[in-house]
Protein backbone atom coordinates (compact mmCIF):
# COMPACT_ATOMS: atom_id res chain seq x y z
CA UNK A 1 0.00 0.00 0.00
CA UNK A 2 1.52 3.60 -0.79
CA UNK A 3 1.09 6.39 1.58
CA UNK A 4 1.09 9.73 0.06
CA UNK A 5 1.82 12.98 1.68
CA UNK A 6 1.80 16.42 0.55
CA UNK A 7 1.73 20.09 1.59
CA UNK A 8 0.53 23.13 -0.36
CA UNK A 9 1.60 26.61 0.93
CA UNK A 10 -0.17 29.70 -0.27
CA UNK A 11 0.43 33.26 0.57
CA UNK A 12 -2.17 35.71 1.61
CA UNK A 13 -2.80 38.96 2.41
CA UNK A 14 -4.85 38.42 5.72
CA UNK A 15 -3.80 34.30 6.23
CA UNK A 16 -5.65 33.78 9.19
CA UNK A 17 -8.91 34.24 7.84
CA UNK A 18 -8.32 32.37 4.68
CA UNK A 19 -7.13 29.46 7.39
CA UNK A 20 -10.25 29.91 9.48
CA UNK A 21 -12.68 30.06 6.27
CA UNK A 22 -10.90 26.84 4.54
CA UNK A 23 -10.69 24.92 7.72
CA UNK A 24 -14.44 23.62 7.92
CA UNK A 25 -14.37 22.06 4.49
CA UNK A 26 -11.08 20.43 5.13
CA UNK A 27 -11.38 16.52 5.19
CA UNK A 28 -10.06 14.35 8.00
CA UNK A 29 -6.99 14.03 5.99
CA UNK A 30 -6.20 17.57 5.72
CA UNK A 31 -4.79 19.68 8.53
CA UNK A 32 -4.58 23.82 7.63
CA UNK A 33 -2.77 26.38 9.67
CA UNK A 34 -1.98 30.00 9.32
CA UNK A 35 1.38 31.35 9.18
CA UNK A 36 2.96 34.81 9.47
CA UNK A 37 2.09 35.27 5.25
CA UNK A 38 0.11 32.43 4.24
CA UNK A 39 -1.57 29.19 4.38
CA UNK A 40 -0.06 25.60 5.31
CA UNK A 41 -2.27 22.58 4.47
CA UNK A 42 -0.84 18.89 5.12
CA UNK A 43 -2.67 16.46 2.93
CA UNK A 44 -2.40 12.84 3.39
CA UNK A 45 -3.78 9.43 1.63
CA UNK A 46 -3.70 5.74 0.20
CA UNK A 47 -5.16 6.22 -3.15
CA UNK A 48 -4.10 8.57 -5.90
CA UNK A 49 -7.00 9.30 -7.60
CA UNK A 50 -8.52 10.47 -4.08
CA UNK A 51 -5.65 13.08 -3.32
CA UNK A 52 -6.40 14.32 -6.03
CA UNK A 53 -9.61 14.95 -5.78
CA UNK A 54 -9.47 16.52 -2.49
CA UNK A 55 -6.38 19.00 -3.70
CA UNK A 56 -8.64 20.34 -6.27
CA UNK A 57 -11.69 20.48 -4.35
CA UNK A 58 -9.47 22.69 -1.47
CA UNK A 59 -7.79 24.67 -4.05
CA UNK A 60 -11.96 25.57 -5.13
CA UNK A 61 -12.51 26.34 -1.89
CA UNK A 62 -9.03 28.15 -1.04
CA UNK A 63 -10.02 30.56 -4.23
CA UNK A 64 -13.18 31.34 -2.44
CA UNK A 65 -12.11 31.71 0.83
CA UNK A 66 -8.83 34.33 -0.70
CA UNK A 67 -11.95 36.27 -2.70
CA UNK A 68 -14.21 36.67 0.45
CA UNK A 69 -11.37 37.83 2.69
CA UNK A 70 -10.50 40.20 0.53
CA UNK A 71 -13.33 41.91 1.61
CA UNK A 72 -12.47 41.78 5.50
CA UNK A 73 -9.58 43.84 6.83
CA UNK A 74 -6.93 42.74 9.15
Amino acid sequence: MIKIDGVIITTHKNPTCVAQAIRPDNLSSMTTIATEKGVKTLINGKHLRSVIASVDDYLTNLAIAEEICSFVSH
